[in-house]
């Protein structure tokens, strides 16, 4: 049984039908070929899934696709193309703040959440607003510093 879903995406208004058990990151990989937010642990640990659901960070691995009814989502393809996130894309291309490049579609809609809720962090408050997000390659010191840029500019 598949259940209508109407949702917008990255500006974009769509409908849809799906499973009731399908996640909304797999939902936003498999039906819209979004493909930069991940589903590593789908379990909501590691932070690779976050996406923006009404302008919250959310795991999208722990939440169904069907929860998002009427919801604004913004994935990191739409935080590019918007412009919104273009500064710290920056910041870690010239920070090396991304080796494998697997975490930082999640690192990137963390600190651009953290950025909004407090735009001059400090170093501890920034390694906070991350804490959610593993990155196995980087030891995530290139990566406090690419949002302490972003953050003082």
């Amino acid at each position: 049984m598949k259940l209508d879903l109407s949702l917008t995406v990255n500006g974009e208004a769509i409908s849809a039908r799906v499973e009731p058990r399908m996640h909304l990151v797999d939902f936003l990989r498999e039906v819209l070929d979004l493909t930069g937010s991940h589903a590593g642990c789908e379990h909501g640990v590691c932070g690779a899934c976050s996406i923006l659901v009404n302008g919250e960070m959310v795991r999208g691995c722990l939440m169904l696709a069907v929860q998002a009814e009427g919801a604004e989502v913004w994935t990191v393809e739409g935080l590019t193309e918007s412009g919104a996130i273009a500064a710290l894309q920056e910041a870690f291309v010239a920070r090396n703040a991304l080796q494998c490049g697997y975490c930082t579609p999640g690192m990137l809609v963390a600190a651009a959440t953290l950025l909004k809720a407090n735009p001059s962090p400090t170093r501890e408050e920034i390694r906070e607003g991350i804490s959610g997000n593993y990155c196995r390659c980087t030891g995530y010191h290139a990566i406090v510093d690419a949002i302490e840029e972003v953050s003082r500019a």
